[in-house]
C-alpha cells in the first residue's frame, strides 16, 4: 500500500467512531438545520430558476423536440443519461446537451461549471423525479467504452499522494471518518448518489452538481481536476450513474 493511502486510512481510523447515520459529524445545530432543509430545501429556487432559464429555449416541450422524444417520453429519456447522443457523436451528460441547444436556439451557451447552468442541470433531471434510473452501458459501442473509461478513472491512482476515487470510497474504508464526514462505499450495485444530484451543499451553500462534486473530491485529494464535460469526468458520471441503475430519482437532493 503506497504511503498516500496508509496516511488517508490511519486518520479515516483514528477519526472513526460509532455514529448512526450519514450526517455523523453534524453539531446539534447544523442537525436540526438540515431537518429544516430536509422540508424546505434552499435549491427548490434554484430549480424554479433553472426552469424559468428553460423556458426561454421553448420550456419542456422545447427539450423534448430537440432530443427528438415525445414529451410524454421525456422523463424516462431524462432517467437514462449520460447517454450516447448521434447527432453529437459521443456520450453526453445532460449539461452538455443544454449547452448545444442553447447555441442551436441562437443563444450564448452557458458555461458547464456556470451557476445558471447548475441550475438549469436541475430543473431539467427534476423532470424525471419518480422515474427510476434506466441508464444502459451496453446499448452500444460509445456507452460501453464510457462505461470502461469510467471504471478506469475511478480506480487510477494519481498524484503524489497516489490516491484513486476507489482509495476512499470502497467496501475496504466505508464507515470510516476522513475530514469529519462518513465514508461512503460508491463502487457497490445500488448505490444512490447519482440519483440525488445536483444537490445542495450546506457546506458551500449552493447547488452542486455530481460532476462539480466529483471536481471537490480531486480537489482535497490534492490530484490533478479533470475539467467538467470531459470525456473523463462524463465517463466517470457514466460509472457512477450505473451503480445507481433502478434507484428513483430525487431532485434536487441535500448534502452536508
Amino acid at each position: 500500500m503506497k504511503t498516500g493511502i496508509k496516511i488517508a486510512l490511519s486518520v479515516a481510523m483514528l477519526t472513526s467512531l460509532s455514529f448512526g447515520g450519514e450526517q455523523f459529524a453534524m453539531s446539534d445545530a447544523d442537525r436540526a438545520m438540515y431537518v429544516e432543509m430536509s422540508e424546505n430545501n434552499p435549491a427548490d429556487i434554484m430549480v424554479a430558476d433553472g426552469e424559468e432559464l428553460l423556458s426561454y429555449m421553448g420550456g419542456d416541450e422545447g427539450l423534448a423536440k430537440y432530443l427528438g422524444v415525445s414529451e410524454d417520453d421525456l422523463p424516462a429519456y431524462i432517467a437514462g443519461f449520460p447517454r450516447y447522443i448521434k447527432k453529437f457523436g459521443m456520450v453526453v451528460g445532460l449539461d452538455q446537451v443544454i449547452q448545444a441547444m442553447m447555441a442551436d436556439g441562437g443563444h450564448k451557451p452557458l458555461k458547464l461549471k456556470s451557476g445558471n447552468m447548475f441550475s438549469i442541470l436541475a430543473y431539467v433531471k427534476s423532470i424525471a423525479n419518480g422515474e427510476k434510473i434506466n441508464i444502459d452501458v451496453t446499448a452500444n459501442p460509445q456507452m460501453k467504452e464510457a462505461y470502461a473509461l469510467g471504471l478506469k478513472t475511478y480506480m487510477t491512482k494519481r498524484g503524489g499522494r497516489g490516491l484513486s476515487c476507489n482509495s476512499c470510497h470502497s467496501p475496504d474504508v466505508v464507515g470510516r471518518i476522513l475530514r469529519t464526514q462518513p465514508l461512503p462505499d460508491l463502487s457497490s450495485e445500488g448505490v444512490k448518489a447519482a440519483a440525488t444530484w445536483p444537490a445542495y451543499r450546506m457546506t458551500k451553500s449552493s447547488l452542486r452538481t455530481l460532476q462539480r462534486r466529483f471536481q471537490g473530491c480531486m480537489k482535497n485529494a490534492l490530484l490533478k481536476v479533470i475539467p467538467i464535460g470531459s470525456k473523463q469526468m462524463v465517463a466517470l458520471e457514466v460509472y457512477l450513474t450505473n451503480k445507481a441503475k433502478g434507484s428513483e430519482i430525487n431532485i434536487p437532493g441535500l448534502k452536508r
